[in-house]
């Protein structure tokens, strides 16, 4: 199941769609669906999760931990979506396109890819876009 939360004044618009799109996506990648809660925030709630838990004292978009068992997706993703914002104005994208995007990094990562070598962002970045053009 998929839960949206939040913990600012922005409200996602079209949830159970997006929810679909999500599902969509874990089955295309030969996952399972567990429980999986987004929770949109600012900046600065993120910037404390990130020094807390990750010992990292920077900005990001997003912060995931993975609880997932095997195939079985289960986790919380926190969305900045001030960070999500600037980082559109910066990459000149529409702010959905780039929420969109942020929100299925998150699933991709549950998934099994991952981001810190640049052979690894290419392929992050190739499965992103590709379930973006599913998206509308």
């Amino acid at each position: 199941m998929i839960s949206f939360n939040y913990e600012t004044n922005f409200i996602l618009e079209k949830e159970a769609e997006i929810s679909d799109w999500i599902s969509q996506t874990i089955l295309e990648e030969n996952c399972r669906e567990g429980e999986i809660n987004y929770i949109f925030c600012n900046d600065e709630y993120l910037h404390k999760l990130n020094v807390e838990y990750l010992n990292h004292d920077t900005l990001t978009d997003i912060i995931s931990f993975d609880y997932s068992v095997g195939k079985e997706l289960h986790g919380d993703i926190y969305i900045s979506v001030e960070r999500v914002a600037d980082n559109a104005k910066d990459f000149n994208v529409d702010f959905l396109e780039e929420l969109s995007r942020v929100v299925i990094h998150g699933i991709l990562h549950y998934c099994g890819y991952k981001d810190k070598t640049d052979e690894d962002i290419e392929i992050m970045r190739s499965k992103e876009n590709h379930y973006l053009t599913t998206r509308h």
